[in-house]
């Protein structure tokens, strides 16, 4: 049974629903259409990214600065909307109601901030409007509910496909110039009793509907939610313009953290996580142009940011790139990969900056990762990287691997090409280049300059690989061999 604002309704009703282009009402009244999942095709918004991006050619850094001043936050009256004012009591009864009337009236009013005061607060999934700015106060949390049937259906994408899911924690639609800012706590309270249990037998409906991706399902007849085991995102914009996430704290989210969809102008800056969970990535747009990620600290069950445009066949379907993305100013603690493009990257990647971050930790895997492989397909392409500062990761730098997953078992092929890094410093990983691919697929232009690399104490692999070049790098090993023909005093 699928439930809707805690009203119960069959799979049968819910695909009625969907293919009417009804609304999904959660339990206060929020409205959320159920049609035109989140395809730009289908969106019927002006917000989405245009299928097959907008055709800008990087060359490199000189494009940066007019990439950046491209991205611009959102500004908003000023003009606030206490939730206590709607009847919200901090360590009080659900704010779920409270918080949804603070909203409307910001929203009828021209814009400003729902303001969240100093306190607990207990709430069900929140849904944004344009001109709205959650503003979570230094001193306050949300604490989010982790009760499932308190989660209406609304269209969403699951690891890269479309589908009917659980909505997001916080979720926005076809809306432009929102944020949810402040110092305060976002807290999701999954854990192993909860949401993250979840992951160990979430594989029948994984595995659903990755063939309704591939078979072509219509979007609106790929029904999830109650009964089923996909986990919801925290905090995911789709089709939305114009938005700003900025100085809060999350911890313990059921899946992935930040989750900006087929958006544009995205900011993300100051941003705190701490979440250890099962695929629980710190940052992940997908689909989205013109985004700026910076001086946040990534601490993570899975990636810290991985770049995404869609998976398989649904992602070729939606057409849409991630492009213009920067990253910088952010510390990485663990992880499994600092900065990843991909594995759900067949929409294709390209013109991604990262500069002036700092990557250390025993449990941090790799710098910069590549996830890519023949079902997916897809090209990945302009990455950018310079003054980045490793302590330790357990892997490599950088990591490019077509043998990913599925492998070479596909008809799609992937493609990295034009990767440079300048100016690289880490004190300790195990080799420089984990870079492996299979023959037909690309892997090209991979240049490395002016860096050190320490403490190694691996082989480099490289497979199937074009061309890799090093111009002022040094690779140190962690225990220097001496040649036979060098004499121990010259050492000195």
């Amino acid at each position: 049974m699928s439930q809707i604002g805690g009203n119960k309704m069959s799979r049968r009703q819910a695909l009625k629903i969907g293919a009417v282009g009804s609304l999904s009402t959660l339990a206060g009244g929020i409205a959320l259409p159920l049609s035109g999942c989140a395809s730009a095709g289908s969106a019927g918004s002006n917000f989405a990214p245009r299928a097959g991006g907008n055709g800008q050619v990087v060359r490199g850094w000189e494009d940066y600065p007019k990439i950046l001043a491209r991205i611009q936050a959102p500004v908003f009256p000023a003009h606030d909307f206490p939730i206590t004012q709607y009847g919200a009591t901090a360590n009080g009864p659900d704010a779920t109601e409270a918080i949804r009337k603070a909203i409307d009236a910001c929203h009828a009013a021209g814009g400003g901030r729902v303001v969240v005061p100093a306190g607990i607060f207990f709430t069900g999934p929140i849904v944004l409007k344009s001109n709205v700015n959650l503003h979570v106060s230094e001193g306050a949390t949300l604490k989010f509910t982790t009760d499932p049937t308190q989660y209406p259906l609304m269209p969403t994408r699951w690891e890269g496909i479309e589908c009917i899911n659980y909505a997001a924690l916080i979720s926005a639609l076809d809306q432009e110039n929102i944020a949810v800012t402040g110092k305060g706590m976002l807290d999701g309270q999954a854990s192993k009793s909860n949401w993250w249990a979840w992951k160990a037998t979430q594989t029948p409906d994984q595995k659903a509907l990755i063939e309704m991706g591939e078979k072509g399902v219509p979007v609106e007849q790929r029904v999830f939610g109650q009964g089923h085991l996909l986990r919801p995102n925290f905090i995911q914009p789709q089709r939305c313009r114009n938005i700003l996430i900025e100085d809060i704290s999350i911890k313990d989210s059921p899946m992935w953290e930040l989750h900006p969809v087929l958006s544009t102008n995205v900011t993300v800056r100051g941003v705190k996580i701490d979440s250890h969970g099962p695929n629980n990535d710190g940052c992940d747009p997908e689909c989205c142009r013109d985004v700026l990620i910076e001086n946040c600290v990534f601490d993570t069950g899975d990636d810290c940011i991985a770049i995404k445009s869609g998976k398989n066949n649904d992602g070729r379907r939606v057409n849409v790139p991630s492009e213009n993305i920067i990253v910088r100013g952010c510390l990485m603690k663990d992880g499994h990969g600092g900065v990843v493009l991909g594995s759900e990257c067949s929409g294709n990647i390209r013109n991604v900056f990262v500069e002036n971050c700092t990557m250390d930790s025993p449990s941090l895997d790799r710098v910069l990762r590549f996830k890519n492989n023949a079902v997916r397909g897809g090209i990945l392409e302009n990455v950018f990287a310079r003054n980045i500062k490793v302590g330790r990761v357990g892997e490599s730098v950088i990591t490019i691997d077509f043998l990913y997953e599925e492998g070479a078992k596909g008809p799609f092929k992937p493609i990295v090409r034009n990767v440079q890094l300048d100016n690289v410093v880490a004190n300790a990983a195990p080799r420089v280049m984990y870079v492996v691919a299979f023959e037909g697929s690309i892997i090209d232009q991979i240049h490395i300059s002016n860096s050190i690399f320490k403490g190694l104490e691996k082989p480099e692999i490289m497979a199937n690989v074009g061309r890799v070049e090093f111009q002022n790098v040094a690779f140190v090993p962690a225990k220097m061999e001496v040649s036979l023909s060098t004499r121990p005093a010259e050492l000195n």
